[in-house]
């Protein structure tokens, strides 16, 4: 197949919610109508004794929730697919805010009882500051929950969101009868049983038809007409450039824990969703059809194999093919690297590749080169922007507990932050190390990951500090930065880039120091 051919059959996409929305389950349905698994596993249940596909770590397993985004690829419709599923809980928000970095286009899962959530609404407002085209799949319809068109203002109304309905349901929670697919002119019905790997679909062309009250009822029958009448008349139809450029969303209904709705999604999709799409360097606007390859790391992960202690640098092809075996320029270190051993992935599953495109998540053996954010390429000079580190909200001090480790905890350290997973800062006073992370939850993780994957122990000591900010100064001999830096000595440190940043203490230090040293900038983002 040719190379424009390769390019045109790829969709990189993420999902995105609030914990507990059904991500990951719906996740597992989309790899189960690829034909990728035979069997969808719950991510919990103690019925069902399989785990879900993407949650691999052991800490996954055992909370039932994800940590890390996984990377899954299936072929559906001789469409080749990639599918980034992102942790839902906020702790671990800046792992899915470097993935949509990643992605061309984004499912945003809502559940129907707890409507839009806060989590959501920041994920989604970073998808509209990147012109991320989005498609809405409000799942749980077989439980009570909110009205269609409440959800439908409230998308509207929190997320900033044009909504265009692609399918309606048909009753809802206990009064459940199936759903009307919009796009495709036809009615699937609802038997409840999730065990039936796909409902029965009645291709149903005109809703005047006497056929809708034989299948559904009289009284549903009326209420759908009514309601399908309502929704032509108050939201825009649906128009795929307008959904291209970020300016309109289309909405599903359905019910992926009973395989509902899910093959409508996908259908719809593979059929609407941008094949890989250009991205922005610094130097210049890099195209997929470019015959140079370029790509850039979105993510590091250690130890997805317990028995080897690899770590895995996650590239994302921008442009041309990516070979294996072949030296690529690393911009940032200027140096030729080649991969003998590039893998794709199926979550855990890894297969080496020989050739990828633009589109296509690659996991290349890293022996500590690799940082996220760097880009690789054929030997332009080129470098891919917008993966920042965000200020933490929690702040620790980090101890070792095992003074025979030492050497174990400080590796163990260095490559758990090179992934992302929290930010490290050396105090200048005394070199004492701070872990700032986004979410606590993210302590319990890296003390169990210290033992479980180096051997290491440590023990947390509360620090109070308000915000990191990193710091900008024209000039480094200005006598207001040596005073600063004189008189906030206890307070500044460097970020594991040895960039200068100040932890204050409260909101109110922090103007008290914008107004005293005018001359100075303080950044909440690493990228200024």
């Amino acid at each position: 197949m040719s190379f424009l051919k390769e390019i045109q059959r790829r969709r990189t996409f993420g999902i995105v919610s609030h914990p507990d929305a059904g991500k990951t389950t719906l996740t597992e349905k989309l790899l189960l109508f690829g034909g990728a698994i035979q069997e969808a596993g719950a991510v919990k249940s103690n019925k069902i004794k399989k785990g879900a596909t993407s949650d691999f770590m052991e800490i996954e397993r055992q909370r039932g929730i994800s940590v890390a985004t996984s990377v899954l690829a299936f072929e559906y419709d001789g469409i080749k697919i990639n599918i980034l599923d992102t942790p839902g809980h906020k702790d671990f928000a800046e792992d899915t805010f470097r993935t949509l970095t990643a992605v061309d286009s984004v499912i945003v899962v809502i559940d129907v009882a707890k409507g839009v959530e806060e989590q959501t609404e920041k994920l989604v407002e970073v998808c509209r500051m990147r012109k991320i085209p989005i498609i809405v799949f409000i799942n749980k319809l077989d439980r009570e929950g909110k009205d269609a068109f409440d959800l439908l203002d409230e998308i509207e109304q929190k997320l900033g969101l044009r909504v265009s309905p692609l399918s309606f349901p048909i009753g809802m929670g206990y009064d459940f009868k199936g759903i009307y697919n919009i796009w495709e002119k036809n009615i699937n019905l609802f038997s409840g049983d999730s065990r039936k790997n796909i409902e029965e679909t009645i291709e149903i062309s005109d809703l005047e038809s006497e056929e809708l009250k034989t299948i559904v009822g009289e009284k549903a029958a009326n209420l759908l007409r009514e309601e399908i009448e309502l929704v032509q008349g108050i939201y825009p139809e649906f128009d795929k450039t307008e959904y291209l450029e970020g300016n309109l969303q289309p909405v599903f209904f359905g019910s992926a824990l009973n395989n509902f709705g899910v093959r409508e999604l996908l259908d719809c999709f593979v059929e609407i969703a941008p094949k890989p799409r250009p991205k922005q360097s610094e130097e210049r606007l890099i195209k997929p059809e470019e015959k140079k390859f370029t790509g850039f790391v979105f993510k590091i992960h250690a130890n997805m194999d317990p028995n080897h202690r690899d770590r895995l640098a996650f590239i994302k092809i921008v442009s041309g093919e990516f070979k294996r075996n072949t030296p690529y320029l690393h911009v940032r270190l200027n140096k030729k690297l080649k991969f003998s051993s590039p893998n794709a992935f199926f979550a855990e599953k890894k297969q080496i590749v020989d050739i990828s495109y633009p589109g296509d998540i690659v996991g290349l053996h890293d022996t500590g080169n690799f940082k996220i954010g760097d880009t690789l390429t054929e030997g332009e000079l080129i470098n891919y922007k917008g993966i920042p580190s965000f200020s933490p909200e929690h702040f620790r001090y980090i101890n070792n507990a095992d003074p025979l480790k030492s050497k174990q905890l400080n590796k163990g350290i260095d490559q758990l932050m090179d992934e992302g997973v929290a930010q490290l800062f050396t105090l200048d006073l005394n070199g004492r190390k701070v872990i700032g992370t986004v979410g606590a939850l993210q302590y319990e993780v890296i003390q169990y990951r210290l033992e479980h994957e180096y051997g290491a122990k440590c023990t947390y000591e509360n620090l109070n500090v308000y915000k990191a900010c990193w710091v900008e100064v024209n000039d480094q001999s200005d006598p207001e930065f040596e005073e600063f830096k004189r008189v906030k000595q206890r307070y500044l440190a460097k970020d594991k880039q040895g960039q200068l940043v100040f932890l204050s203490d409260s909101a109110f230090s922090l103007q008290m120091t914008e107004q005293k040293y005018p001359s100075i900038k303080f950044h909440y983002t690493s990228e200024f």
